[in-house]
């Protein structure tokens, strides 16, 4: 669950009333950027760890010195940007080894972020010129972090079940993206609803907007979970 929030303390208190409910909190650039590592640090171990999706996309050397930092904060997954290349990737996966070496906590998920969600098929053909179907292009993206050595890969629920089929099972998925059926797309394009996304092969299910902008966001949550387990039986 995304707690896409200006500040820890608002962070903290949503975390504390949904840490029953919801598998993974997910810190991103706005309240990291707002509060600093600490945010990490105090969110780390509420509910059943935490995904800091910093998108890392710098040259090898500035990933890999990144990455030496993120992981003695002790958090579950982080992601880097595929499109920094394979050599960022290599050098992201060799710094996350090194750096778990030496600390106490587990190795984090090293994941490679695809194309965000928000971003159409006319967006990425117009805008960004991109010249093959959208598939396409996120399992290129998806077998580099394969070759490279990463855990697995962002990518939204339409591309989830071909990424399976192209790097394995055992290749983590992870869908930002998610809308139930009751709620809004909001700036988001590649969308799917959790029963969706499930079907396509995700792992895991990145939700925001539609608990945290929720009038009551346990019950939101649990809708959420509920169909969830609906779809898997």
């Amino acid at each position: 669950m995304a707690l896409d929030l200006p500040s820890l303390g608002e962070a903290e208190g949503l975390a504390d009333r949904l840490a029953g409910e919801v598998g993974l909190f997910k810190v991103g650039l706005e309240l990291f950027h707002a509060e600093g590592p600490r945010a990490l640090l105090r969110l780390r171990d509420k509910a059943g760890g935490l995904f800091y999706d910093c998108k890392l996309h710098d040259i090898p050397n500035t990933v890999a010195a990144a990455v030496r930092r993120i992981v003695p904060l002790g958090v579950r997954m982080f992601n880097v940007h595929a499109l920094a290349g394979k050599a960022a990737l290599v050098a992201a996966r060799q710094a996350t080894e090194e750096a778990a070496t030496s600390t106490t906590r587990s190795r984090p998920s090293l994941l490679g972020v695809t194309l965000l969600t928000s971003l159409s098929e006319e967006m990425l053909w117009v805008e960004l010129g991109l010249r093959e179907p959208t598939e396409n292009f996120v399992l290129g993206l998806s077998r580099l972090c394969r070759q490279a050595g990463l855990d697995g890969v962002i990518a939204s629920p339409q591309e989830a079940s071909a990424i399976k089929t192209e790097c394995g099972r055992d290749f983590l998925v992870v869908c930002p993206g998610i809308r139930p059926a009751w709620a809004g797309k909001g700036d988001q394009s590649r969308t799917a609803t959790p029963a969706q996304a499930l079907a396509a092969g995700a792992d895991y299910l990145v939700v925001g907007r539609p608990i945290t902008a929720a009038p009551d966001p346990v019950e939101a949550a649990r809708l959420v979970v509920a169909e969830m387990r609906k779809s898997l039986g």
